[in-house]
């Protein structure tokens, strides 16, 4: 089988080679009782994806956000997570797939009693930078914690937006 290659036009503000992100390379950080690992970024793909790893403890997830501009894809790695989207709520278990279209308002919670792992990959990239420049350094030997509300101050709403992420009415 042979095919042809076109010389045309080439993005140059896209990386010419491809990437390897050794495993445990990137940033960790705790977000709201979450460990997120950002393993892949805006910044290292030419803005295309940005992928995390993620841990999420029992009764663990992020509030009901969106994104105006930027799909979440997310895969179940192990565990199961009560997802909201839109209006439909669902349980994803190991080895699910479930995509979310920009401007749908989302969530997800652990209800069980093990820890859940997931893939996220945000498409555009950008997003993940909300962990890195938001997260908690990870201190070994404790255990993550949720944030109380007053974490949410002008400064992580000022992250959330610079990051394409809002916050819904309270109804949700």
């Amino acid at each position: 089988m042979s095919f042809t290659v076109h010389e045309g036009h080439r993005d140059t503000d896209r990386p010419t080679g491809g990437v390897h992100v050794p495993a445990g390379a990137g940033v960790t950080t705790w977000f709201n009782g979450d460990i997120y690992g950002v393993r892949l970024t805006a910044e290292q793909t030419g803005g295309v994806i940005g992928v995390i790893e993620a841990t999420v403890p029992p009764g663990g997830g992020p509030a009901p956000h969106v994104h105006a501009a930027t799909d979440e894809t997310f895969y179940l790695v192990g565990g199961e997570l009560e997802f909201l989207d839109g209006d439909r709520v669902f349980t994803a278990r190991t080895g699910d797939v479930v995509h979310i279209p920009r401007g749908t308002v989302h969530r997800f919670v652990n209800p069980g009693i093990q820890p859940a792992k997931l893939l996220f990959v945000y498409t555009p990239g950008g997003a993940e930078g909300l962990f890195v420049e938001g997260g908690d350094e990870p201190v070994p030997g404790v255990q993550v914690q949720p944030w109380g509300p007053e974490r949410i101050d002008d400064r992580m709403l000022g992250l959330l937006g610079k990051y394409d992420t809002g916050l819904p009415p309270a109804d949700r």
